[in-house]
């Protein structure tokens, strides 16, 4: 924005991050290539009606070299999210034409959970994930509860890619606090919890 004083009148974008932690989570509805390859549609309305906890997790590119290495970690583990009542989907900023086109590549292949394009920007906006010059969204990755609360949120910079052990131990984690329990540093499934009682 401009004061009285400015020379030569320039926009200024306004970047809003919505998703915050202990919140509800930001809406979305978006096209997806579902994990049959077809083409479908993908929401936090769906889950929640459903009961299932998300794992919203975005990455830069189609066509990349770190994407498919956690594209295809995290659906190599599809039985386990399943059994942990958990949906997982894939975002990125491009088409669902893109997507079904490197699912038909060696590099990345079938995938088992739902890849779904972002082409407006607003989902990986409201996520506080995009780099708007570039239209890209950085390595986010979200942890949203059965009732859309956003309980976890990580994002690194583009060249690191995640490790989906650690998604679990997260996951299940908060999976596992219950009324009167907390879960301590260094905490594995199966280890006790802390009682604040």
């Amino acid at each position: 924005m401009c004061n009285s004083n400015c020379g030569n009148h320039t926009e200024e974008v306004l970047y809003v991050q919505e998703a915050r932690v202990g919140r509800m989570a930001p809406d979305f509805e978006l096209a997806a290539i579902m994990a049959d390859g077809s083409t479908g549609t993908v929401s936090l309305a769906e889950n929640i009606e459903a009961g299932k906890w998300t794992v919203l997790y975005f990455y830069p590119l189609d066509f990349t070299f770190v994407c498919p290495t956690e594209i295809k970690a995290l659906s190599a583990q599809q039985e386990k999210f399943v059994a942990l009542n958990t949906e997982v989907i894939a975002v990125s900023t491009d088409s669902t034409f893109s997507h079904a086109a490197w699912r038909n590549h060696p590099s990345l292949g079938k995938i088992n959970h739902p890849m779904a394009a972002d082409t407006s920007h607003v989902v990986s906006e409201a996520y506080g994930v995009l780099i708007p010059e570039e239209g890209i969204a950085l390595r986010g990755l979200f942890i949203i509860d059965p009732k859309g609360i956003l309980v976890h949120s990580t994002i690194n910079s583009n060249d690191v890619g995640r490790n989906v052990d650690e998604v679990f131990r997260t996951l299940e984690a908060f999976q596992a606090v219950s009324e009167g329990k907390v879960v301590p540093c260094g905490w594995h499934p199966g280890d006790a919890l802390l009682s604040t009682k």
